[in-house]
């Protein structure tokens, strides 16, 4: 008979550490500094708490980098892929990659105002990647006489291909896509493929490579939730630093950054962000109005406090550059309210009475100006 208090396999040992894992990480939402304060926010923190469990299993246990496949892992469609800082107007895939193969990656480029891969390292199985290895977006990326683009990842570039090329260095560990829609109800999304052009091998499922996988999952999620959920500014006194460009207080911007090649997750190399946290009353609105610069796309969303948002028709939580109604000056104001409000720019943060606003503009022709954000009754608007 087998001891289950010292279990034969090493999976199973994995399997009650993941378990164990999750039991604790809903800890700091419920207690603590960083504690949520009402039921909404607790009901969401159990959400993305689950979220997060389905996004690392995709990647890291049923993710293959010998027969790599790009899943979903942001959509503006599926309630259980809004986290991490997702928005409604995008796609994001995911596959992890071995830097020793060569890859294959095709796709047709729909009708995205902006789309692009980029591959990603990974300190260590289950650490957030610290540094880009390379990207290419869709100005890099012709269609064919096919309406098909192509380019390779891999170690060295392949013999006779001279298109968009990746060179993986021995770090490398994740491909990653971005797809981003002015109406993404209506708009057909990027076709994204990828194939391995080394042999496979055949498939082996190993207890200590299962074991493995369990360990890196659980590794990943407890790297999101040492960050979620976001600190809120207070309205009234200074806060310190967070590590990005953050408020201070509450109700308003930090300085727009530009991501450098040292980033800290999955961010976007080809965007400028500008963060804010919200801590709205019933009867209040944010009032903000920014200048667009020449650029790609932009948009800006509203965040729970896990750095997710509702999905296409539950809630209207971002708005961009394709629907906004800018004003004649050229600027445009965004109204953000808990619920909703008779403005052409209206945002809502699905009832959260706090949480992250946050602005990104790609392929910016430069940094923009930090957008400027006011608290109002939403009578007076």
């Amino acid at each position: 008979m087998t001891d289950a208090s010292d279990p034969t396999w090493e999976t199973t040992a994995a399997f009650r550490e993941l378990l164990d894992g999750l039991r604790e990480l809903d800890g700091p939402f419920l207690a603590g500094s960083r504690a949520v304060g009402d039921e909404r926010a607790v009901a969401e923190g159990y959400r993305a708490l689950l979220t997060a469990l389905g996004v690392a299993l995709d990647a890291y246990l049923f993710g293959d980098p010998a027969r790599p496949i790009f899943t979903d892992v942001n959509t503006p469609h599926r309630r259980d892929r809004a986290w991490g800082g997702d928005n409604t107007d995008a796609w994001y895939a995911f596959t992890p990659i071995d830097p020793a193969r060569t890859y294959r990656v095709t796709g047709t480029p729909g009708d995205s105002a902006y789309f692009s891969l980029t591959v990603y390292n990974e300190p260590a199985p289950g650490d957030w990647s610290d540094r880009i290895v390379g990207i290419v977006n869709d100005t890099d990326l012709p269609a064919g006489a096919d309406g098909r683009f192509a380019l390779m990842l891999g170690p060295a570039r392949p013999a006779g291909w001279d298109g968009p090329f990746i060179e993986l260095t021995p770090d490398a560990a994740a491909a990653f896509t971005r797809d981003y829609q002015v109406d993404p109800a209506r708009g057909e999304r990027v076709a994204w493929s990828i194939e391995a052009l080394d042999d496979p091998g055949p498939i082996v499922r190993t207890d200590g490579e299962t074991a493995a996988s369990l360990r890196t999952a659980l590794r990943w999620i407890r790297t999101l939730f040492a960050i979620v959920p976001l600190a809120v500014a207070p309205r009234e006194q200074p806060a310190g630093s967070l590590g990005h460009n953050v408020p201070m207080l509450a109700n308003e911007f930090a300085e727009p950054y530009q991501v450098p090649d040292a980033n800290f997750g999955w961010s976007a190399r080809d965007a400028c962000y500008a963060f804010a946290s919200y801590a709205l009353e019933e009867d209040e609105a944010l009032v903000v109005t920014h200048r667009p610069p020449a650029c790609r796309f932009w948009n800006v969303v509203a965040w729970n406090p896990f750095m997710a948002t509702e999905v296409l028709g539950d809630a209207t939580t971002s708005v961009n550059g394709g629907s906004a109604v800018a004003g004649a000056d050229g600027t445009v104001t965004v109204v953000v309210a808990r619920g909703p409000v008779d403005h052409p720019n209206a945002i809502t943060t699905a009832g959260n009475a706090s949480g992250t606003l946050a602005f990104r503009w790609f392929l910016a022709d430069a940094v923009p100006a930090r957008p400027e954000a006011r608290v109002v009754k939403i009578a007076d608007l």
